[in-house]
């Protein structure tokens, strides 16, 4: 198993490398449409070369530097992924199939816990596989596989692995690969302006791993924190469910756009979620935006397991969220102004190998998850000079519960500021397809935290950590 999961990236990069040679072949528009009917090779060919055919190499160099007497840790990987999409077949069929292969190429000993508090690595182990971090190469992985069916007006029905899209199971796209889902999922679009998707996740491949696991084994591969109790929670590989099964419903209205979502997991939680944002347009161009956005959440069953110390969900996490924000923009700059809070009555949960936060206030590196009774704020600015360049500045206060409060604070945290500086420039002429990223994070503890034990300051706050990011897609 281990020589097939190697032999992937190479027998898709030959089966590309054959075809590419048929780039000559002149491509009609009412050829995508045509059922294929390959009555000779040549005509195979110039069907296979009206598919979609895409790469993707990026580069990664990360590093934090914590504050004096902790682990300050690097890592550079690298990375080079394959994907195919054929064109219709029946006129309403497609197959797609993409892999990605990884190779540290320089890092610190990211298995090595620091000395002082014990602790595991947390940013730079994402880059590769979490569950051995001494791997360095081999760490490959066939992404989408998947069979999409096109009916109605943009509508798709898919069964397969696939990149998901929905508030709380998505890409997180912040390490060398997204997380990824296999199952069924409906896309219907109902009328011009109302959308229906439904779906039902079986398993999942999350960031930072180079497998495929049930929805159940999935929750817990991330570090998990303590249990409501304090105890270091134990649900990883105890948790029971049969998958994840999701409702949305979006509709575009003059100005406003809605949407109402509903994660449910057998025997484990549910969380309901709606979001309504608007824009206003001004004769120069400019436009005032924001939104609101608010969701709850309960435990189903028994909460992932009978034993209540191996449960993820415990009956006592119930939690309201609820999430705003107002800006403008203008065509070269924007500002915007944004608040979250979770009320007192549990922790807001959510597995981290599905997704980041959907909340307003996010700031890349950092999260709210596991937390109750938060109250936070952040203010951002984007300036784009030209189309090539984009700059971000993101600040923000994140008000937590005491670290020692287990009920309300899984994971130690202490409250925080939080500062990120963020550039992407995208290459024009013989570079294009080139987009170079960076990004600079400082987080430090905001007066009166409880900073009694090192734990809540390793990796957590007084640190600073950077991103350098190469992407090339062709």
């Amino acid at each position: 198993m281990y020589k097939l999961k190697l032999m992937i990236p190479w027998i898709i990069l030959a089966g590309m490398k054959s075809l590419s040679g048929l780039a000559q072949v002149p491509v009609h528009e009412s050829d995508t449409l045509a059922p294929m009917r390959p009555d000779s090779l040549s005509q195979l060919h110039r069907y296979v070369q009206r598919g979609n055919f895409r790469g993707h190499a990026r580069s990664y160099w990360m590093g934090t530097d914590n504050d004096k007497g902790f682990n300050d840790t690097y890592a550079w990987g690298i990375g080079v992924g394959l994907g195919y999409q054929t064109p219709l077949i029946a006129r309403h069929f497609t197959l797609g199939l993409s892999g990605f292969f990884i190779v540290n190429v320089l890092s610190s000993d990211l298995s090595l816990p620091d000395p002082k508090t014990g602790q595991a690595n947390r940013y730079e182990i994402g880059l590769f596989n979490i569950q051995d971090p001494r791997e360095r190469e081999g760490l490959n992985r066939l992404e989408e596989l998947y069979l999409s069916y096109h009916f109605g007006k943009k509508s798709t029905l898919t069964v397969g692995r696939q990149i998901p899209h929905t508030p709380f199971i998505n890409p997180q796209d912040g390490r060398m690969r997204p997380t990824l889902t296999e199952g069924v999922s409906l896309e219907w679009r109902v009328l011009s302006t109302m959308l229906l998707q439904a779906e039902f996740i079986s398993r999942i491949a999350p960031r930072s791993t180079v497998d495929w696991f049930d929805v159940g084994e999935s929750i817990g591969l991330y570090p998990a924190g303590v249990n409501v109790w304090g105890a270091p929670s134990q649900y990883g590989g105890n948790t029971l469910t049969s998958g994840i099964v999701q409702v949305g419903v979006s509709r575009s209205f003059h100005r406003v756009h809605i949407q109402v979502w509903n994660t449910y997991v057998p025997n484990v939680f549910n969380t309901a979620y709606v979001k309504a944002e608007f824009h206003k347009q001004s004769p120069d161009t400019s436009q005032w935006y924001g939104g609101i956005q608010a969701g709850w959440q309960q435990g189903v069953g028994q909460g992932g397991n009978s034993d209540p110390g191996k449960a993820y969900f415990h009956s006592m996490d119930k939690s309201f969220f609820i999430s705003g924000q107002i800006g403008y923009k203008t065509p070269r700059w924007a500002i915007d102004l944004n608040a979250t809070r979770i009320t007192a009555k549990g922790r807001y949960l959510m597995p981290r190998e599905w997704g980041r936060d959907p909340f307003y206030t996010f700031l890349p590196r950092e999260r709210n998850e596991g937390m109750g009774d938060v109250s936070a704020g952040s203010l951002n600015l984007h300036y784009s000079p030209s189309p090539q360049w984009k700059w971000e500045v993101g600040s923000g206060v994140y008000h937590l519960p005491n670290p020692t409060n287990f009920r309300l604070n899984k994971y130690g945290m202490p409250g925080y500021a939080q500062l990120n500086i963020g550039m992407k420039h995208t290459f024009q002429g013989v570079l294009k397809g080139l987009d170079a990223q960076m990004l600079a994070v400082r987080k430090e503890p905001l007066k009166g935290s409880q900073l009694k034990n090192d734990k809540f300051i390793f990796n957590k706050v007084r640190m600073t950590h950077f991103d350098f990011i190469l992407n090339y897609h062709f």
